[in-house]
């Protein structure tokens, strides 16, 4: 048994689990000034940032899950403290001790992956059932590229379409790729949620898979599964190639590949992921595909590229139930109306799948529609 007081165990707990950078923090405020948050409730980063210095345990349980990482805070920071990294630890380290627990609906989802490698619950080897029916190959040694869709996409029957019409694309544009059976979730937001043990279980699962395979290039139509084989991988041995579908899809435009014949008519405004865009830098290539489209007027909205407002499903949220008047895609929605177009469009499962809920929540024209990027595509082809 620890001897060590309360106090003390958070903190080396969360220097232990990626939080080190405390000390760099001098308390400006910007990261509570910037966070989205603060037009909805009241959350303080740089007061939690102090309290776990000082090693205080009475976090507020509600704030230690709002973070929905969206990178705004790091990003503006004037000393570069990775407070994503500090909030994953400060979730890793009051959980193990007993001081907070997971949110029931996010444990039920912790459970889920636990016992079959997705977030639905979902029998692993329906993984791949979207792909019935449109002659995908299983990847092997002859094989270019993995195609790893989101399982958001692979498993939620309001989002195969998406992935389907992904695969169609690929398949039109002469692509080789392949899918595998047997593999698990990518892992990302079990980590951000703080649940590293459950994380690299995943991690090597699919590690296996991949390795066993010999897989060099993988395609991912998740900016979360972007995040996690490009940036967190490779500290588990990964040194594979990652592109996003918008990221294959532009090259593929711009090289002449892709030939669009049916005109998309309207104004459309595209929704920047976090994880696209803050936290990877890809900004220019949706809006190329979009301008590249017969018959589109691409438009902006309030606060697009990296002043773009999160969806809300950053950091584990996009499993946790929002309260109707704290949820940013309502707001985002409404920016998007704002701008006069009658299409909106993302590249992002999370960012559709909560767009999609706020719809709910509106009265829309009649002609306003909220599309992935790669319907859109498959349309205009």
């Amino acid at each position: 048994m620890s001897t060590k007081s309360p106090f003390l165990e958070v903190l080396d707990l969360i220097k232990e689990n990626g939080g080190e950078a405390l000390s760099q923090c001098f308390q400006c405020g910007t990261c509570s000034a910037t966070c989205p948050w603060q037009d909805y409730v009241s959350f303080l980063p740089r007061k939690m940032l102090l309290e776990a210095r000082l090693g205080l345990t009475d976090f507020d349980s509600s704030d230690i899950w709002r973070c929905v990482t969206c990178n705004k805070c790091v990003q503006r920071c004037p000393r570069g403290v990775p407070i994503i990294d500090f909030m994953r630890s400060l979730r890793r380290a009051v959980t193990s001790l007993g001081i907070a627990e997971v949110p029931v609906a996010l444990s039920g989802t912790l459970r889920n992956l636990t016992a079959t490698g997705n977030p639905m619950g979902e029998a692993q080897e329906k993984r791949n059932d979207w792909a019935d029916g449109l002659g995908i190959k299983q990847f092997d040694v002859e094989t270019e590229y993995l195609f790893f869709p989101c399982c958001v996409t692979a498993y939620d029957p309001t989002q195969k379409n998406s992935v389907r019409m992904i695969a169609d694309i690929l398949l039109k544009a002469g692509i080789n790729f392949g899918i595998l059976d047997g593999l698990n979730c990518c892992g990302e937001s079990v980590r951000k949620c703080g649940d590293e043990a459950l994380f690299q279980s995943l991690v090597k699962g699919n590690m296996s898979a991949i390795s066993t395979h010999k897989v060099t290039k993988i395609i991912v139509n998740s900016p979360h599964c972007y995040q996690a084989f490009k940036n967190d991988y490779p500290d588990f041995g990964a040194g594979f190639e990652i592109i996003h579908t918008t990221q294959l899809l532009s090259t593929l435009i711009t090289g002449g590949r892709l030939t669009f014949t049916k005109p998309i008519n309207g104004r459309i405004v595209y929704h920047d992921p976090c994880y696209l865009g803050r936290h990877n830098n890809v900004y220019d290539e949706p809006r190329t595909i979009i301008k590249s489209l017969p018959g589109t007027e691409l438009v902006e909205m309030q606060g697009y590229g990296p002043d773009s407002l999160c969806c809300g499903g950053g950091g584990a949220r996009i499993w946790l139930e929002t309260p109707k008047n704290e949820r940013f895609s309502d707001t985002r929605l409404q920016q998007a109306l704002a701008s006069g177009a009658n299409k909106l469009v993302t590249s992002c499962p999370y960012c559709l799948s909560n767009l999609r809920d706020s719809k709910l929540n509106h009265a829309l024209p009649e002609d306003f529609v909220i599309l992935d990027i790669n319907e859109l595509v498959a349309e205009a082809l």
